[in-house]
């Protein structure tokens, strides 16, 4: 709609016009697009996934590696590590299917968790106001976990109709720098049945607080730090940071049921499968059947999601091993700083010195939380 103050007369003249420039210019444009990738980008696009069937394909997947996780780390070591992770949270969650008794094998819990109505919303709008329970929720926790705080807070809306079909269950979209505007977390209403409840703690402790929101929003506020610590994004910090908060939900008391709890330990299983699957797909010959089978058999995930992700680690090499791996670096220096510290470590100081940074490398964020463990140790 226009605004009141144009001439209804003036509105259809605007309307008439517009009509006339996307037929004349814009749509002939659009068209030669379409004919490019139809009659000649995609019948010579390749055939394969895999990073190393590039050119120079090896080096440049490893080049991938250091670029999203920050050292260099070999696609070998990290699968190994994947699959470490993989085995010990499958018994955390076959432990839950003990505390249910549930009476059937995993493949069928999760079969049971992907079909059952009593998991899923029935609106979009049921949904929407769940996640912002969940959040208002974790609002009340977080002076429990943290002495400071952001001053510009979230909103929650639905993630585009445009994209959602072929989008993730949710994002953080961040303010522009300088605005006063809010960041917005997105939640995904579209294909309800492939959003499931159990999995909405998680998602929003992840995407807003204490994780995307809190800790985007805190690094824009630090004024002593320079401007490409407070406003550029290192995955392997952002990522790993927000899913520790998805870890920390546990200790907050998120979690509600047996549910959501499997439903944290299936989103932790996800980004263990990403170190499997990433690398299986780009150093180790895997097919993208493969990495699809793969997670639908170690994860709670909708076969939508699991398809969606499985194309995303094809498009994007390397961005999806960022997330495993910065959630153990910053729980091995939190269990460094409670050895070293004892009785004198105190939870909040410690998430207040990681936020403190801004965003940095994985060496960086070690070296400096390192010497503040040494500091407060004296």
């Amino acid at each position: 709609a226009m605004p009141e103050a144009i001439a209804v007369s003036q509105q259809q003249q605007l309307r008439t016009r517009a009509q006339t420039i996307i037929a004349s210019e814009l749509v002939p444009v659009y068209q030669t697009l379409h004919r490019y990738l139809s009659e000649r980008y995609i019948p010579n696009a390749r055939t394969t996934i895999a990073a190393y069937d590039l050119p120079n394909g090896a080096a440049f997947y490893q080049q991938q590696i250091i670029d999203f996780v920050t050292e260099d780390l070999s696609p070998e070591d990290i699968h190994r590590v994947g699959l470490a992770q993989v085995a010990a949270l499958e018994t955390q969650m076959h432990a839950i299917l003990q505390e249910l008794q549930f009476n059937g094998s995993f493949a069928e819990f999760l079969a049971f968790l992907r079909s059952d109505p009593q998991f899923y919303a029935k609106t979009p709008e049921a949904l929407l106001a769940h996640a912002a329970w969940i959040a208002k929720r974790v609002d009340a926790e977080l002076p429990k976990y943290f002495n400071v705080l952001p001053r510009r807070p979230f909103t929650i809306a639905p993630v585009p109709a445009a994209i959602a079909p072929f989008y993730t269950a949710g994002r953080y979209v961040d303010a522009p720098e300088g605005s006063t505007q809010a960041g917005t977390y997105w939640v995904n209403t579209a294909l309800l049945k492939s959003r499931p409840l159990y999995a909405l703690p998680a998602l929003t402790l992840h995407e807003a607080v204490p994780g995307h929101h809190l800790q985007i929003a805190l690094a824009a506020e630090q004024a002593t730090q320079p401007p490409f610590r407070r406003f550029s994004y290192i995955s392997a910090f952002g990522e790993g940071w927000a899913l520790y908060a998805e870890h920390l939900g546990q200790e907050m008391g998120i979690y509600q049921t047996p549910y959501e709890r499997f439903g944290q330990l299936s989103y932790a299983m996800w980004r263990a499968c990403r170190l499997v699957v990433d690398t299986g797909i780009h150093a180790k010959g895997w097919t993208r059947d493969q990495a699809i089978q793969y997670m639908q058999a170690k994860t709670a995930l909708s076969t939508h999601e699991v398809q969606t992700e499985v194309d995303r680690y094809i498009s994007w090499p390397g961005q999806a091993l960022s997330y495993m791996l910065g959630r153990i670096r910053i729980l091995a220096l939190r269990e460094q700083a409670q050895n070293t510290l004892g009785a004198r470590f105190d939870l909040r100081d410690f998430h207040d010195q990681i936020l403190a940074l801004g965003s940095v490398p994985l060496p960086v964020l070690s070296a400096e939380m390192e010497k503040w463990i040494a500091l407060q140790a004296q």
